[in-house]
C-alpha cells in the first residue's frame, strides 16, 4: 500500500498522541513514544530509499467531533497521501462519566463525513481506519469493552463502505490479555504498554502490508 514519496498521517487521541514532542527536531520527539515510531521505525529502516514522510497529529482527550474541529489545520493542510485515523475510546469514557458524547450511529456518521470529505478533498488518498479498543483492568469494566465494539463495528463498516484498510485492534487485544494480565497490555485499560503499542504496530503493518 505504501508507494515511495508518500506523506504517511497519524490522527487521533492520546493513543496516537503518546507524548509527541512537535516543537523537537528530531523526527522521533515528534511522532512520540507510541504505536507511531514503531511503525515509522519499520518502514524507514526497511525502505530507506523510498523517502516516506510520518507526521503525528494525535490530541489527548480527542473524540470524533474533535477531529472534524480540527481536520482542515491537521490533516488537509499537510496533503498527506495516506491518512490513518484511530479515534473513539474518549466516547466510550465520556458515555460512562456522565459527559456529553456520542452515541455509536453519531460517531459513524462523523467518521464517515471525515473520510467522505478527505477522500475529496485529496484526489487518491488511501485511507486507514483502525478500531477503538480497552482492555478490562482499571476503572474499565467489562460494560466499557462491550460499548466500544459498538464503534468498532462502526469503523469496519465506514472502511468497507469506502475501500479503505481496517486494522483490527479489539480481539488482538482480548488474545492478549490471555497471555498476560490486561495492565500487562494497557497499563489503566485505555493507554498502552510498551507491549501494547507493539500489538498496534503489528496490527497495522500487517493490515497495510
Amino acid at each position: 500500500m505504501l508507494q515511495p514519496h508518500d506523506r504517511i498521517l497519524f490522527i487521533g487521541d492520546s493513543v496516537t498522541n503518546a507524548f509527541r514532542m512537535p516543537q523537537e527536531v528530531s523526527s522521533a520527539y515528534q511522532l512520540g513514544a507510541g504505536y507511531t515510531l514503531l511503525v515509522a521505525a519499520h518502514y524507514q529502516l526497511g525502505r530507506p530509499a523510498d523517502g516516506l514522510q510520518f507526521f503525528n497529529r494525535g490530541i489527548s482527550g480527542n473524540g470524533v467531533k474533535d477531529l472534524e474541529n480540527r481536520w482542515q489545520d491537521d490533516c488537509l493542510a499537510l496533503e498527506p497521501t495516506v491518512v490513518s485515523i484511530l479515534i473513539g475510546v474518549n466516547e466510550t469514557i465520556c458515555s460512562f462519566k456522565g459527559y456529553s458524547h456520542l452515541n455509536d450511529d453519531q460517531y459513524e456518521d462523523c467518521l464517515n463525513a471525515l473520510v467522505t470529505s478527505t477522500k475529496a478533498a485529496l484526489l487518491g488518498v488511501r485511507l486507514v481506519l483502525c478500531e477503538p479498543f480497552l482492555t478490562p483492568t482499571g476503572s474499565v469494566t467489562s460494560e466499557w469493552v462491550a460499548d466500544i465494539a459498538g464503534r468498532g463495528a462502526a469503523v469496519r463498516r465506514v472502511a468497507a463502505a469506502h475501500g479503505a484498510v481496517c486494522v483490527p485492534l479489539q480481539q488482538p487485544f482480548a488474545e492478549a490479555c490471555a497471555l498476560a494480565p490486561p495492565e500487562y497490555w494497557a497499563f489503566d485499560g485505555i493507554h498502552p504498554t510498551a507491549a501494547g503499542f507493539g500489538i498496534i504496530a503489528r496490527q497495522w503493518i500487517q493490515a497495510v502490508g
